[in-house]
């Protein structure tokens, strides 16, 4: 089968191309002229070069395909032109449907994100709580900031999109880990910083971890099994982030952070950064403001209909961190440790 995966330079996009290539698929990588192709560097895949922007490229990279899975997003919980966001993620999203549907192409995986599922009302404060699913409409409280809101919007297109002549499967990834996190990710960040030593404390937060493996192995499944016009979780563990740490401590050696700082402070901690970092020295913030007030509603959800429907695979999430720093550090981030 002859497949175009968007964003295949990216964290998700590049172990899905990975996954897919090694299981035999004709696999196009669509990548901008320039960019880093760390992550599919080596594989056997074609690089179509290209831009969500450029509705004549996205035209000549589905031609002939199969099927299409479109990972590419700004992920990004800061910037100094948010417009750019909303043309990446909403506009390019826009415009990947419009060359499907003209080059006829049958069915489409998008990648939305865990931000777009709502949480219950109550409960939803610990990981043993009520969970959010893929049924519950996220409150617009909740759509914090430019990325969300993109990602929301976009989710919104691609659903809306689905009909008798195309097919499309949502798949909403929670915060994955694991290997070639080329950037990284704001969510990969979180074993490099710690794993530097560069998280002095914590805040009372939580999240839903899975291995990036899994959620590769996630797309593919609902391309083959995913019903048209539905959303599925690809997730696989709700921790707090004092959790989280524990287990990074046990892989490297350092010490979990003592100090869980209260929200009022890292908020007006962040406020000061912005402040300066961004309006003075014109560089990203070390403490986005969206950040915080993302924390502040832990994401515990629920990916059994995922399990149940395409069989999402469950790997252990201390693996997947173990995976991550050890990754880190074959490759430069991390100097000088085991």
């Amino acid at each position: 089968m002859t497949v175009l995966v968007t964003g295949a330079t990216g964290f998700i996009g590049g172990n899905l191309t990975r996954a897919l290539a090694a299981r035999g698929d004709d696999v196009r990588a669509l990548v901008r002229r320039g960019a880093n192709d760390l992550a599919i560097r080596g594989t056997s895949v074609a690089q179509v070069i290209g831009d969500l922007l450029d509705a004549d490229s996205l035209r000549r990279a589905v031609s002939g395909c199969d099927a299409v899975y479109h990972c590419a997003a700004t992920y990004a919980f800061w910037t100094s032109n948010p417009s750019l966001i909303y043309q990446a993620n909403v506009d390019g999203t826009r415009n990947l449907l419009d060359a499907v549907r003209q080059a006829g192409v049958r069915r489409v995986v998008f990648t939305s994100s865990v931000s777009t599922i709502g949480l219950p009302a109550t409960g939803a404060g610990h990981p043993q709580g009520k969970l959010g699913d893929e049924g519950m409409p996220p409150d617009a409280s909740h759509l914090i900031g430019h990325y969300k809101q993109s990602k929301y919007q976009a989710e919104r297109l691609a659903l809306a999109a689905n009909d008798d002549d195309l097919e499309v499967v949502v798949v909403n990834p929670c915060a994955p880990v694991g290997k070639w996190d080329v950037k990284p990710t704001p969510t990969g960040r979180i074993p490099l910083d710690f794993a530097r030593g560069r998280i002095p404390g914590y805040l009372d937060t939580g999240m839903n971890l899975v291995d990036v493996s899994d959620v590769a192995q996630g797309h593919i499944l609902a391309m083959e099994r995913g019903r048209p016009g539905e959303r599925y979780i690809l997730g696989h563990r709700n921790l707090t982030l004092s959790e989280v740490f524990g287990m990074l401590a046990a892989i490297t050696g350092r010490r979990v952070p003592r100090l869980r700082f209260p929200f009022w402070f890292i908020t007006g901690l962040a406020y000061c950064d912005q402040w300066l970092e961004s309006g003075i020295l014109h560089r990203h913030p070390a403490i986005p403001i969206e950040v915080v007030k993302i924390a502040r509603h832990p994401m515990y959800v629920s990916s059994q209909k995922a399990v149940g429907e395409l069989g999402l695979p469950q790997s252990p999430v201390e693996t997947a961190l173990e995976k991550a720093v050890r990754w880190f550090t074959d490759h430069g981030y991390l100097r000088n440790r085991r």
